[in-house]
């Protein structure tokens, strides 16, 4: 956590702080591993797209934690984004080490089949992204293993009629300075939105109304 006791100068009405993790909000990610005979969740915050073509991704880990062996050895991982409604799992697999409990087991999540690597994913999570390790690069407290991600998963529940992956219906969370947050529909805007005609956001507006409501529907005869 970062102190004002660690600044060192005001600048224009702004305090000035060493050099530290600052950037925030980022994403609160549950990333499964195994070995073929043990499998294990670490909650990750340091992830992100890399590249787009092919697909890149990475995760930072630390040099002690027991899931940094395991991608290691394996050279696999998968991504599971989290929701609302397995953030208490999160907090768990982040806190605690697969060295003393089976998360899996602990927290009741299903460790369901992979479509590209042998490691599991997370069955309760909406969207699982398998990766395949392409690099290492090491540094003091941590260790990027940068990956192609090989598989994207996502929920039917979330996909609309037109094919469309509704993930603003995922309930998805960040992680802000220490906090877990859910990412509310207080929506400031698609991409473009700034040159966006009124027309084009008026049709726009009421599609995402449309979607909305036959999601809602669909998630409803699932849980029934």
């Amino acid at each position: 956590m970062f102190s004002l006791k660690t600044s060192c100068k005001r600048l224009m009405g702004k305090i000035v702080f060493r050099p530290g993790t600052m950037l925030n909000p980022v994403p609160a990610v549950m990333v499964s591993c195994g070995d073929g005979e043990t499998n294990n969740i670490i909650t990750i915050a340091w992830t992100g797209i890399i590249n787009s073509d092919p697909p890149m991704t990475y995760v930072s880990v630390r040099k002690s934690r027991y899931s940094h062996d395991i991608i290691e050895k394996t050279g696999q991982f998968v991504i599971n984004l989290t929701t609302e409604e397995i953030a208490f799992a999160a907090d768990y697999c982040g806190v605690k080490s697969g060295r003393d409990v089976d998360k899996f087991k602990e927290q009741k999540l299903t460790a369901q089949e992979s479509v590209k690597v042998s490691c599991p994913s997370i069955g309760e999570s909406p969207v699982n992204i398998e990766c395949v390790v392409k690099e290492k690069k090491e540094y003091p407290t941590h260790d990027m293993f940068i990956a192609e991600i090989v598989s994207v998963s996502a929920d039917e529940s979330l996909m609309d009629d037109k094919g469309k992956l509704c993930l603003d219906e995922a309930g998805l969370v960040a992680y802000n300075h220490g906090h877990y947050y859910g990412l509310k529909k207080n929506e400031l805007g698609r991409f473009g939105f700034s040159v966006m005609k009124p027309k084009t956001r008026k049709r726009l507006e009421a599609e995402k109304r449309k979607s909305a409501a036959k999601g809602a529907k669909k998630r409803v005869k699932k849980r029934k």
